[in-house]
């Protein structure tokens, strides 16, 4: 059975290690509580557990199948939650999945796809006994503040690839491969938010909400958690509005230097079109045209375009155009 592990707590101190699949039996006395930690079970293990703390097939069901949003269900005397943990693996957020089950004098955690485990969290709720005194509702609050918590290195990267394209956008018009890495940036944000949404509204049920097993006194732990969550939120909002402005910066650029050139080639066919013109008229091989048999007619000509074609060189360049 994948059981990361498994130990019964009194009084904040871990009193035993506890052989699945039956290691909850009866009522538990006052100050006890237990907490195993599951990893990637199948169906039938979680079965078994399942049976041993009376877990609703429904609940097990979707701890079972990943890809689950967060959520949060009330099936009598127990809770259970889904919660979505997240890492950055070469520039994209893969997510996992912790169910967690939260019963008189228990508490059971199911991990799909998440690489983070819960083994250095446990070690330092049991090196501080005062911690595990407030019970499994703690450890409940510990382990969505560990998840939530993780979502802001990933949010930290983000940005940072987000104001490094910002400032690539400020110097020069962004290549096809940085355009496609902002689109693919802003797709991983859109996705985060969505999460990130839900994962508000499950901790905004444990405030605001009577919960079994969840102490009045544990309420400001949990609001702590749901603020880092709205931060975290607000980072993203704030993400989405600079990937934005990069592509529409990178649009402005790419019309300013378009505008640009056309202007260039505008003024640039301005001034060919003079000796175009001279040389179509002269060309019609009329015989009576005025100057056609003067000495210096080629020269003046000549200089006549010469003297055109300068003149609007001059405008077009003080003008900003060439």
């Amino acid at each position: 059975m994948t059981v990361i592990a498994a130990r019964r707590y009194r009084d904040g101190v871990a009193v035993e290690d506890l052989t699945l699949p039956c290691a909850h039996r009866g009522a538990p006395e006052p100050g006890e509580f237990v907490w195993i930690g599951l990893f990637e079970p199948d169906e039938a293990e979680l079965e078994t557990v399942g049976a041993c703390f009376g877990l609703h097939p429904l609940a097990m069901e979707d701890a079972s199948r990943p890809g689950q949003l967060p959520k949060v269900e009330q099936y009598g005397d127990q809770l259970f939650l889904i919660l979505r943990t997240a890492q950055l693996e070469d520039a994209h957020i893969v997510y996992g999945e912790t169910s967690i089950f939260l019963g008189p004098g228990f508490i059971v955690t199911v991990r799909q796809g998440s690489a983070r485990a819960h083994n250095e969290l446990r070690t330092r709720l049991e090196s501080t006994r005062q911690t595990l005194t407030h019970g499994p509702d703690y450890v409940l609050h510990s382990i969505m503040d560990f998840i939530v918590d993780g979502y802001f290195p990933i949010v930290e990267t983000l940005e940072e690839q987000a104001l490094a394209a910002e400032a690539t956008a400020d110097d020069r018009f962004l290549d096809h491969a940085t355009i496609r890495s902002i689109f693919a940036i802003r797709r991983e944000v859109v996705r985060f938010q969505r999460i990130m949404g839900v994962m508000s509204d499950v901790v905004a049920r444990l405030v605001n909400h009577p919960m079994p097993n969840i102490d009045t006194d544990m309420i400001p732990y949990f609001r702590d958690v749901q603020d880092h969550v709205r931060r975290a939120e607000y980072r993203l909002s704030g993400l989405r509005e600079i990937l934005t402005s990069v592509a529409e910066t990178s649009s402005l650029l790419e019309q300013r230097r378009q505008g640009d050139i056309t202007r260039q080639l505008a003024a640039w066919a301005a001034i060919l079109a003079v000796p175009t013109a001279v040389a179509g008229i002269y060309g019609m091989n009329f015989r009576f045209m005025p100057e056609l048999e003067w000495r210096y007619g080629y020269f003046a000509v000549l200089a006549t375009i010469g003297v055109v074609c300068g003149f609007l060189y001059w405008r077009f360049r003080r003008s900003g155009w060439l």
